[in-house]
């Protein structure tokens, strides 16, 4: 039985993951704080929709979901129902398995995951580390649960807030630049539609060819990148505006705001 503590955006979409994975929605529980959000859950996907409290008892695998901020206050809740026999798995940006291990006492093996939206989709990226307690026997059952709906990486976890900027938000990052690109070609005089066809096409041909090509993206890039031509003209533009450094400033800007909803 696996149990999601705090069934919002995230959280809804690893369970949507879990089911398309072949999970039954008898093996799942979730975990709502408003009435209209649990029922919306039963209503959509057949899940129980239980107390914090109840699905700690019950659950073998414990996912917590909620929001940084409100970690400590859902941990004080069920600390007193975890034994040490069960998973926790905790989804929280910022949020350091010590952290959690503190607060439930005992010798709870404790993994951290960041994981992003394309779950939706079954192409998530999943970045996984490993508590104290949590043991090789812990990572690949966390493995399990995330592999079918996308990637994962184990990584130290001391990269884990340098991973929630990169691939947690990553998505907002690509979503911004495809907006930005089709209003590019609105201003040139395309139709929005045909705009964002061309726009989105190009970047999943592009993710595409560097994922599977195994080319480092500079030399991909400069096989676009004629001499004196209109690729060129545009990467000089995007340098004399400082795209990169932006870019490099906004990622480091999510990683430090995610220490600081951690901290409190």
């Amino acid at each position: 039985m696996i149990a999601i503590l705090g069934t919002g955006k995230m959280g809804e979409a690893l369970l949507s993951g879990l089911l398309r994975a072949g999970f039954k929605p008898g093996d799942v529980l979730a975990t709502a704080r408003r009435a209209e959000r649990a029922e919306d859950l039963r209503e959509r996907y057949g899940v129980q929709v239980v107390s914090n409290a109840e699905a700690a008892k019950t659950a073998d695998t414990i996912i917590l979901a909620v929001k940084p901020q409100d970690m400590a206050s859902l941990l004080a809740e069920i600390s007193a129902h975890v034994p040490d026999d069960r998973l926790v798995i905790s989804a929280a940006a910022g949020i350091t398995t010590s952290f959690v291990e503190a607060r439930l006492g005992g010798d709870v093996p404790v993994v951290r995951v960041m994981s992003n939206t394309p779950v939706l989709v079954d192409e998530a990226m999943s970045v996984i580390s490993a508590g104290a307690h949590a043991t090789e026997e812990h990572l690949r059952r966390t493995e399990d649960l995330l592999k079918p709906v996308g990637k994962v990486l184990r990584i130290p976890e001391s990269q884990q807030d340098a991973a929630t900027a990169l691939s947690g938000s990553g998505p907002a990052y690509f979503f911004y630049l495809v907006e930005a690109m089709v209003d590019a070609g609105i201003l040139l005089g395309m139709p929005r539609a045909a705009a964002l066809d061309m726009v989105t096409q190009s970047i999943v041909g592009a993710a595409i060819m560097l994922r599977d090509s195994g080319e480092h993206p500079v030399i991909l890039r400069e096989a676009v990148t004629s001499p004196g031509g209109t690729t060129i003209a545009a990467i000089a533009e995007l340098e004399r505006h400082s795209v990169r450094a932006a870019f490099l400033a906004a990622i480091e800007a999510a990683r430090n705001r995610g220490r600081e909803l951690a901290a409190g």
